[in-house]
């Protein structure tokens, strides 16, 4: 994402000159209809900088997602917890056996009728049963769990929060942008609007015999210039609409309206905060910053539930349970009766030799947790250099503006005076078009001061955690 700052400079100061000319003789019916889209799908007809947080945090994919990721990490809790409940299953089987050629021949004598009887070739077995079980200790690797699932619902409350921060700050990035570019629009109106002018002077001064051909095809070339610039500055203030719009998940066919703001001295020329200050704040409320310090301490239980391999484990069981068989005399009630049993045990499990499977596990979390300390240390350094970057921008963009309006009113001054020598043929084209350019540069240059300015300071106001509001 560009930075204001970034796309301030460069061949994008260029382009941020100017706006679409057919904007200008269209503004109304575009205000038209965006009311009657705004009237029909229930949006602003404006967007303030508020609305446009409140309608993200709404309506972002990103931060739906991120929702849903938290909420998944409340079922993966549920889970842990869980694991202190016993386990009990139902289980039954079925079986039919034949014998081809059982012992004692394929018939039987039965001496008291003297009969013979054929043997049943075929046998069925059925069981059922419940069997119950439950871990009594097996190294505090349950607790440990319980306590990493709850780290990782924090972590992932975290993660929410700070994508709704970040939206926050693309929305105020690209909203200053549009911004910047619908003040550089006017600029570049007013630009073309005098180099018209100096050209409808030149062609008189022509005909009149005091000018030469080239030097107004000088003034001629400058006008189509700056009424190219309009074009592409317009164009350019569309696309960072697009790009908000993209990240509110606006519609391709919406027209988006911003509000028209007012930015005065007062909120460039703010006093600016003590930058330890600013950090003391910011590493204490960041999400970020938590999120991270929450990983460390997931990182020490990963360690713990490591080294949980070389405890023993102690679980209990138990089992309900009977069967029946088709060969035996007794009823299938009878069997059922006589069959049921109960069993219960005790069961320890003692770790010898696993391959170092377990040494290699918790060789690795700890390898994990230096690296969760050192990504800490690290994240609270890159905390640092941003408030101290968005500090020292904020206070050289503050003297920039100071400086810039005097060199404006000057520009002016020089540029009025030689208009006035030009139209009454006193000076040549150069000096006109010198002139022409250096009023140019110095309000862009005021221009992109104020709003690099304003930008860090709004900054600054989110490391305190104070918000960020604009007027």
């Amino acid at each position: 994402m560009q930075t204001i700052k970034e796309w301030m400079t460069g061949a994008c100061v260029v382009a941020a000159l100017c706006s679409p000319a057919a904007a200008v003789a269209g503004e109304a019916d575009t205000v038209q209809v965006a009311a009657a889209a705004a009237a029909t799908t229930g949006l602003p007809q404006t967007w303030s900088y508020s609305a446009c947080v409140e309608y993200a945090r709404a309506n972002n994919i990103d931060l739906h997602q991120s929702r849903l990721t938290r909420e998944s990490s409340g079922y993966d809790l549920e889970a842990a917890r869980g694991q202190w409940l016993p386990t009990f299953n139902f289980s039954t089987s079925h079986s039919l056996s034949n014998y081809p050629s059982p012992a004692g021949g394929n018939f039987t004598y039965n001496e008291s009728n003297g009969t013979l009887n054929s043997v049943n070739k075929n046998t069925y077995n059925g069981s059922y049963g419940i069997t119950g079980g439950w871990t009594v200790f097996n190294g505090n690797q349950r607790r440990n769990n319980i306590k990493r699932s709850e780290l990782q619902n924090d972590i992932n409350d975290m993660a929410v929060e700070q994508m709704a921060n970040s939206l926050e700050t693309q929305i105020l990035n690209y909203y200053l942008q549009i911004l910047y570019s619908r003040e550089a629009i006017e600029i570049a109106r007013q630009t073309m609007e005098v180099s018209e002018a100096q050209m409808k002077r030149g062609e008189e001064l022509m005909k009149a015999g005091k000018m030469s051909r080239v030097d107004y095809v000088q003034l001629e070339s400058q006008w189509q210039t700056d009424r190219y610039n309009v074009v592409t500055a317009e164009s350019t203030y569309e696309t960072n609409k697009m790009q908000l719009k993209q990240l509110l998940e606006l519609g391709i066919e919406y027209d988006m309206q911003i509000d028209s703001i007012t930015i005065g001295d007062e909120a460039v020329l703010q006093p600016l905060p003590d930058k330890a200050e600013v950090y003391n704040m910011a590493i204490a409320w960041l999400p970020e910053v938590r999120q991270s310090a929450l990983q460390g301490d997931m990182s020490e239980l990963d360690v713990k539930i490591a080294q949980s391999g070389y405890m023993p484990t102690i679980s209990l069981n138990g089992s309900v349970g009977t069967g029946t068989n088709s060969s035996s005399q007794y009823s299938f009630g009878s069997q059922m009766k006589h069959n049921f049993n109960e069993q219960i045990g005790i069961t320890l499990s003692m770790p010898i030799f696993d391959g170092k499977q377990t040494k290699t596990e918790v060789a690795k979390a700890r390898a994990s947790k230096l690296s969760a300390i050192l990504d800490y240390r690290g994240l609270l350094n890159d905390v640092a250099q941003t408030i101290e970057t968005a500090y020292l921008d904020a206070r050289n963009s503050q003297a920039q503006y100071v400086s810039g309006k005097e060199t404006v009113r000057s520009a002016a001054l020089t540029d009025e005076l030689t208009n006035e020598q030009f139209r009454l043929g006193l000076v040549n084209t150069l000096d006109l078009l010198s002139s022409h350019n250096s009023l140019l540069t110095a309000r862009l240059q005021l221009l992109q001061a104020k709003y690099m300015a304003l930008l860090n300071l709004k900054m600054l106001d989110y490391y305190q955690n104070k918000g960020i509001t604009l007027p």
